[in-house]
């Protein structure tokens, strides 16, 4: 039986929504919606991309704010308020250091037209190539290898 590969994957979230999932080890995509989970599984990479400071904000951001693996299989809900209960994965986040997009954009394979190079961003989690992930985390990770 042929092992599964490793898949390498980028969600979109504003800063202080990833900065809260790190803080609680946890993985939320398009607005806590279950199907981006399903996508993943244990032992795959993740990087969060953040256009934006806040959700609600204006201010931008266009950082990548986190770096983690999928710890196991499991899809959960949590009761967070009346009227939302995000699914949620688990995900063992790693020390590192919040870089800038914009250096990177033409190196980035899954950023094809590097004018409008924002597009990939818009469907919220997507799977990128090794080499794509190798470029972001070998910036994310450099002051704590």
């Amino acid at each position: 039986m042929k092992e599964r590969e490793i898949k390498y994957w980028i969600i979109v979230a504003s800063k202080d929504h990833v900065k809260k999932g790190v803080f609680e080890g946890i993985s939320q995509a398009c607005h806590g919606k279950v199907t981006p989970l399903k996508k993943m599984r244990k032992d795959d990479f993740l990087i969060y991309y953040s256009s934006k400071l806040t959700m609600d904000g204006f201010e931008k951001c266009q950082e990548f704010t986190a770096l983690g693996k999928v710890v196991d299989n499991d899809i959960y809900q949590v009761q967070v308020s009346e009227n939302f209960c995000p699914s949620r994965r688990n995900v063992m986040f790693l020390k590192c250091d919040d870089i800038s997009i914009l250096p990177l954009i033409d190196e980035l394979d899954f950023i094809q037209n590097k004018k409008n190079w924002g597009y990939p961003f818009r469907f919220g989690i997507f799977e990128i190539k090794e080499h794509d992930f190798q470029l972001i985390s070998s910036k994310m990770l450099q002051n704590y290898v």
